[in-house]
């Protein structure tokens, strides 16, 4: 598996980061272009959504894990 990766993304007018592998990484690229999003828009939308307790790069990861479960590629 590779090195986590420090990424940055705009969402909502602010900058943030995140970090994830890129198999992680690959599998949101896939969820948006699924989902005829921007990256920026998934990775907002996971942001909405997560309990303000859980960093954004483990709900990032979270999500990517249950879409693959979900029989997405």
């Amino acid at each position: 598996m590779s090195a986590v990766k420090k990424r940055s993304v705009s969402i909502r007018g602010h900058q943030t980061s995140y970090s994830v592998e890129d198999a992680f990484h690959e599998v949101l690229i896939n969820m948006a272009r699924d989902r005829n999003l921007s990256l920026a828009a998934i990775i907002a939308s996971v942001d909405e959504a997560r309990p303000r307790d859980e960093n954004l790069s483990s709900a990032l990861r979270l999500a990517a894990l249950e879409w693959v479960k979900s029989g997405k590629k």
